[in-house]
């Protein structure tokens, strides 16, 4: 698994532009999913159901993500839309991201040429709109402490970033945190050397 943190969308983006009588309005929005980002489509599809193309692209996992790249012409010659747009995508370093462009045609043809410079033209001019926050790779561990090192597990806590999600208080203290991949090794062993070794730390297996 890549432990390296991306960007993903923090809010939609719109960009509109008209070229020889055609208006293209390209949408962008945050997609966690290939299932979200069809979604997506769908419902620009149904916003502009009167538009003669909605063509598409999306990049639903890690930027670089191959298997969860997606596109469409949606009736434009092959390779004037749905290439040009997930190029876009694909080389903006933003991941979770699905690009819609609409087009309401002027009755002007554009040519290959001139549909792949629009399509892909308009994407890159939203992506310069497009609002991104960092998204950590995170897991879970399970904290298995006496009572009396609790503080001091809470401070390592806080020094990691990682925030308690679950706490069950028995004999001993089990505290499930969530923290960054990228942290764990020196969560874990600083864990080890504050408590003497008594501070057992464990992963979380997925469900």
């Amino acid at each position: 698994m890549n432990e390296q943190p991306y960007l993903i969308p923090s809010a939609p983006a719109l960009f509109e532009e008209e070229i020889k009588k055609s208006v293209f309005i390209t949408h962008l929005a945050h997609t966690p999913s290939v299932e979200a980002a069809k979604q997506f489509v769908e419902q620009v599809k149904k916003e502009h159901s009167s538009a003669r193309h909605n063509c598409w692209g999306f990049a639903a996992g890690r930027p670089e993500d191959s298997m969860q790249w997606g596109f469409s012409d949606d009736g434009e010659p092959s390779g004037t839309a749905g290439k040009p747009i997930l190029a876009q995508l694909s080389g903006s370093g933003v991941g979770e991201l699905t690009a819609v462009v609409t087009r309401y045609s002027g009755g002007i043809k554009l040519g290959t040429g001139g549909l792949v410079k629009a399509y892909g033209g308009g994407v890159q001019q939203a992506l310069k709109l497009l609002q991104t926050i960092e998204k950590k790779i995170t897991t879970k561990l399970r904290l298995e402490l006496d009572y009396g090192f609790v503080p001091i597990a809470q401070s390592i806590m806080a020094q990691h970033q990682a925030v308690e999600v679950q706490a069950d208080y028995g004999v001993q203290v089990e505290l499930i945190i969530e923290i960054e991949l990228l942290q764990v090794d020196s969560f874990t062993q600083t864990m080890i050397n504050k408590s003497g070794a008594k501070a057992l730390v464990t992963k979380v297996k997925d469900n």
